[in-house]
């Protein structure tokens, strides 16, 4: 049983950076795909990005170009680099593995706050 522990979030300027970080309490070499959900207040939890184990790339529309994930299998921790933040990325960041392309798997994290200020 995997456990996820989010790290990173905090309160940034529109316009700034911010990193989170996720770390597994066990070994993620064998899990393909691991990444970051997010919810805001009122609206459900969406994709934001994934990474596969031999280092592939999604990313939602809403974040390409500014956002970039990452994992270090050594380390067990999966990176999210936000970069150029709006209000909007205002959320939850909930880092997630052993899922599919197309829906989360059964680990999550407790959740980071990431609050953008306009």
């Amino acid at each position: 049983q995997l456990q996820l522990v989010e790290s990173g979030g905090g309160l940034v300027q529109a316009g700034g950076s911010r990193s989170v970080s996720c770390e597994s309490s066990g070994s993620i070499n064998g899990i393909n795909y691991v990444g970051w959900y997010r919810q805001a207040p009122g609206k459900q939890r969406e994709l934001v990005a994934q990474i596969t184990r031999v280092g592939r790339t999604f990313y939602a529309d809403s974040v390409k170009g500014r956002f970039t994930i990452s994992r270090d299998n050594a380390r067990r921790t999966v990176y999210l680099q936000m970069n150029t933040l709006k209000p909007e990325d205002t959320a939850v960041y909930y880092c997630n593995a052993g899922g599919t392309d197309i829906s989360p798997g059964p680990y999550w994290g407790q959740g980071t706050q990431v609050t953008v200020s306009s």
